[in-house]
């Protein structure tokens, strides 16, 4: 455990002089919040502040991310911007999820995705390079270039039944599921298990319902221009060509709240000073890289406990 508190220091230490090298700044926003995360897979955690009332909103939610505050800097005029610090996510903890872990993320002003896919690559590099491990092998693929290859399916025009179909042995209980959600198992259960272990996977250009905060380019079909990065089996990054729509989040946010509403979930409110500052946004690319998930990559573990001082069980 030791050495891993080591590991996770030298690791932080060469994501500062990483964006410090490139003049990004460093940025600390709040924890709390007086919104939550509508996306209908996350759940957010909230508690209640006791004070005056005159302080705001007493029911304040864990961010989830700091993708909403970041954007209002951005929006202020911050310009290149990162955050290395912790969020909170509520209903799985084992072996690769805790409740509460550590997230990087950045955004750079006047960038698409496909630029920041490349910087993406050079961090994850160097963090081999830390562990003197060679630098990997890089596959960039497109969505629907990855299924056709790994499971034979266009994810763009096969029905819900073939996408079931394509799961062969794995058993899910289909009650409440999107297509989407089957596309999702598709690539959990089937596709990332033959990601090589020592490559660098990128995907891009995802289905338009997937954009969540992400640019959609016209076309048929239409596309979001949205990323993932993987090393070997493990997601590692989620990035954006940033929407600066208002209107168009709003339907964003408002058809989650839909869906969780058929599933029962929580209904959080909307960051309204999130979409205030929207149309002020730059144009810009961002991304999310899920810190404890490189770590476990760089120690070759698949237990996230590994990692961490302690686990939730142990908190």
């Amino acid at each position: 455990m030791i050495e891993a508190l080591r590991q996770r220091a030298r690791l932080n230490a060469l994501i500062r002089g990483f964006f410090a090298a490139r003049d990004v700044l460093e940025v600390e926003t709040p924890i709390m919040s007086a919104a939550g995360n509508t996306e209908p897979n996350i759940e957010g955690f909230h508690t209640r502040f006791s004070g005056h009332v005159d302080a705001g909103s007493p029911q304040r939610w864990l961010r989830t991310s700091p993708e909403y505050p970041l954007k209002r800097l951005l929006a202020a005029g911050v310009g290149d911007c990162y955050e290395l610090g912790r969020v909170f996510r509520n209903g799985e903890a084992g072996g690769r999820h805790n409740p509460e872990f550590t997230m990087l993320e950045w955004y750079r002003v006047g960038w698409d995705h496909h630029r920041l896919i490349e910087e993406t690559i050079a961090l994850v590099q160097e963090a081999l390079a830390l562990v003197q491990r060679p630098p990997a092998s890089v596959r960039i693929v497109s969505y629907r270039e990855l299924f056709m290859q790994a499971v034979a399916l266009d994810p763009f025009l096969a029905d819900e039944v073939q996408l079931r179909a394509g799961l062969g042995e794995v058993g899910i209980q289909p009650d409440g599921l999107t297509r989407d959600d089957w596309l999702d198992l598709l690539m959990s259960h089937r596709i990332q298990s033959q990601f090589a272990v020592d490559a660098i996977t990128v995907i891009h250009d995802w289905p338009a319902s997937q954009a969540a905060l992400a640019r959609i380019r016209p076309g048929t079909p239409p596309l979001a221009e949205r990323f993932e990065l993987y090393l070997g089996p493990v997601e590692l990054a989620n990035g954006y060509h940033e929407l600066n729509d208002a209107v168009e989040q709003r339907q964003r946010f408002e058809r989650d709240l839909a869906i969780r509403a058929t599933r029962g979930a929580e209904q959080p409110p909307l960051d309204e000073a999130f979409l205030a500052a929207l149309p002020s946004l730059p144009a810009c690319a961002g991304v999310a890289v899920g810190v404890d998930r490189l770590l476990m990559a760089l120690a070759g573990t698949p237990r996230i406990g590994d990692v961490l001082a302690f686990d939730f069980a142990r908190a």
